[in-house]
């Protein structure tokens, strides 16, 4: 009886655990390290189910990407100006908040990325609140 409890929840488990790691919603710093030298982009992601979507901010601008999270691989891509291709990032997610894999630049070559999301109390120091703004995102009364 123990067995079949066991060998239905435990799996059961296993997979809700996984599901919910696996959400990499929200900023990220990223270090690229390529042999024409690196660089330090953003990504601010919204996962839903399988689906990636979002920003890249960095060395060519910003632009809108596109990409899979399948258990603890991710994959995304995006188009930048005078650059053959597409940028192409497939990695695997270590952890809720760091990630590293491999990226590619087309014709400009390939790389590596590590990558840590972004704290929420950094998110907010990155830019000015008015008071209710500080006092609402931090839990603070206002006064």
């Amino acid at each position: 009886m123990l067995n079949r409890i066991l060998g239905t929840a435990l799996p059961a488990l296993v997979l809700a655990y996984s599901m919910l790691a696996a959400d990499i919603s929200g900023s990220w710093d990223f270090t690229v390290e390529t042999s024409q030298g690196g660089g330090t982009p953003t990504f601010e992601f919204k996962q839903d189910g399988e689906k990636l979507t979002g920003t890249y901010a960095g060395m060519f601008g910003k632009a809108p990407i596109a990409g899979t999270v399948k258990g603890d691989d991710v994959e995304f891509t995006f188009q930048v100006p005078n650059l053959d291709g597409k940028v192409r990032y497939k990695g695997k997610i270590e952890s809720p908040t760091a990630m590293k894999g491999e990226v590619e630049y087309g014709e400009a070559g390939n790389g590596t990325f590590t990558a840590k999301k972004k704290s929420k109390s950094s998110v907010y120091n990155s830019r000015k609140f008015t008071s209710m703004e500080a006092c609402t995102a931090t839990g603070w009364p206002f006064l």
